[in-house]
């Protein structure tokens, strides 16, 4: 049995093209389903985020398995039946290092951040609960959250923007300095648009719209954050109210479009609208960003911001891969003779259990 990866991510791909391949949560039962059926592949379990689209798979044989995991890209794509550039393609060690580098922030447009490990627990859970996966994924991916959990002991990994959210805002504060006159909207209320709205809170943002599909996620969210829940197909009548607008939706398509703010633009007297769009696919037309007073940015224009913390935690990163380094060659001694895993837990810790509900 062999382990492999096909993916694209923010490093070999950009946004316009990660889309075509991304997987919403209401396609991913079925989009595993159909790619544990393919020749060679034994058990698959697919990550899709706004920076990747990943796609595991234990093999049977590994030939076969990636011929498989080539053919269930290409038809995501539309594109021809041989996979080309942007994406990587991964066995044995090398994908066993990349999957413990993911969780462990190290293969992030952000550095240490630490939303990636959510995500990828999501996922598995997601495959474990439709049965997709098997001892080895199991094993593989529980190893990975182990591994994350060893990397995030040095403090100097997360010094510094360690979110995706805090990157935002450390943008807005670029646009309009200090950020207590301002007012927000966030459109869509999981995990990265809570954590934004935090960061939005800590920099001292005047006040926070939350809309969501789910009114009553929206009500949560925004009781938790002091903000005003409003209904999703209310938010654009909102606009001319507010002075920042972040989305990351799930949606298929884009829920912000030229039309809805090119008026809302006209009634601001020159005040400047920031956009963000965290999602993928994109949820704002990027058509938006050619009108005058309009800010657009995406989830790639975030990165020359990013990349700015990369010197404080660039000599930690040589000592986190090699940690990960020991436990690769562990965890393919595991897989391929059956030597049983040392355990590198700090002491009076566990093995995780294979429940992924328990991670």
């Amino acid at each position: 049995m062999q382990i492999l990866c096909l993916g694209l991510s923010h490093q070999t791909a950009a946004v316009e093209t990660r889309e075509r391949f991304a997987i919403p949560d209401t396609e991913l039962a079925r989009a595993l389903g159909t790619l544990g059926s393919l020749p060679g592949i034994a058990e698959t379990a697919i990550v899709s985020t706004c920076n990747r689209v990943e796609f595991y798979a234990a093999a049977t044989d590994v030939h076969a398995a990636m011929c498989s995991l080539l053919q269930f890209a290409a038809e995501r794509g539309k594109c021809a039946p041989v996979v080309p550039k942007p994406f990587y393609a991964l066995k044995g060690e090398a994908a066993l290092g990349h999957l413990f580098r993911v969780v462990s922030g190290l293969e992030s447009m952000v550095i240490g951040e630490t939303e990636i490990l959510g995500q990828v627990k999501k996922a598995y859970a997601a495959a474990a609960a439709a049965g997709s996966t098997g001892r080895n994924l199991n094993k593989f991916f529980q190893r990975a959250f182990n591994v994350a959990k060893e990397v995030r002991t040095s403090p100097a990994i997360t010094r510094g923007p360690v979110s995706v959210g805090s990157v935002t805002v450390d943008l807005a504060e670029k646009i309009f300095g200090k950020l207590a006159a301002c007012r927000a909207m966030i459109l869509g209320a999981g995990e990265t648009s809570e954590l934004t709205a935090k960061a939005l809170l800590s920099r001292g943002v005047k006040s926070i719209f939350v809309a969501n599909r789910t009114f009553e996620r929206a009500a949560s969210l925004a009781a938790a954050m002091g903000g005003e829940a409003i209904r999703f197909d209310e938010a654009a009548r909102r606009y001319p109210e507010i002075d920042i607008l972040i989305s990351s939706t799930a949606a298929p398509h884009a829920v912000v479009t030229r039309a809805q703010i090119a008026p809302v633009l006209r009634q601001r007297s020159g005040r400047p609208l920031f956009l963000i769009d965290l999602a993928v696919p994109r949820d704002i037309e990027p058509c938006v960003n050619d009108l005058d007073g309009a800010f657009l940015y995406d989830i790639d224009s975030l990165q020359a911001i990013a990349h700015q913390g990369m010197e404080v935690r660039r000599k930690e990163i040589a000592r986190c891969e090699t940690l990960i380094a020991r436990h690769v060659g562990d965890f393919h001694a595991w897989l391929t003779t059956g030597r049983p895993l040392p355990s590198h837990a700090e002491p009076g810790t566990a093995e995780p259990s294979l429940n992924p509900a328990a991670s």
